[in-house]
């Protein structure tokens, strides 16, 4: 896997509050248009399936493959592994950490984004 991480200026509980909630995705993911999650609360939980709406508009559906509740989630995407996400506590706030496959390493560039934009979302 390969990795990009960023140190968030904020408590790991508010980042990982922004990475779990479907409704938020769209807010931090350029890749993102909209997000569900079949029946709960728009929270994702390990097990958890649901959509991505692309820009264009397409679907894709999602399973949340790994839960660490406070701690990291990983998901495939149309049943293809994808991004796993970290949150690490540090003395300055959250490092939050995504990692790709190998072969997905022109994404990096877009995690590197994802990062910045939490970071404004919930960043003091």
């Amino acid at each position: 896997m390969l990795t990009v991480e960023r140190v968030i200026t904020a408590p790991p509980e508010a980042v990982w509050d922004v990475l779990t909630d479907v409704e938020t995705w769209s807010h931090w993911s350029p890749a993102i248009s909209r997000s569900e999650v079949d029946g709960s609360d728009n929270r994702i939980r390990c097990g958890s399936t649901g959509r991505v709406y692309t820009p264009v508009g397409v679907a894709v559906p999602f399973v949340i493959t790994e839960f660490d509740p406070g701690r990291l989630w990983a998901w495939t995407v149309a049943g293809v592994p994808a991004t796993r996400h970290r949150v690490d506590a540090v003395p300055d706030g959250a490092r939050v950490s995504f990692e790709v496959p190998w072969w997905a390493s022109a994404y990096l560039p877009v995690c590197s984004v994802e990062l910045r934009r939490i970071q404004d979302l919930v960043g003091r």
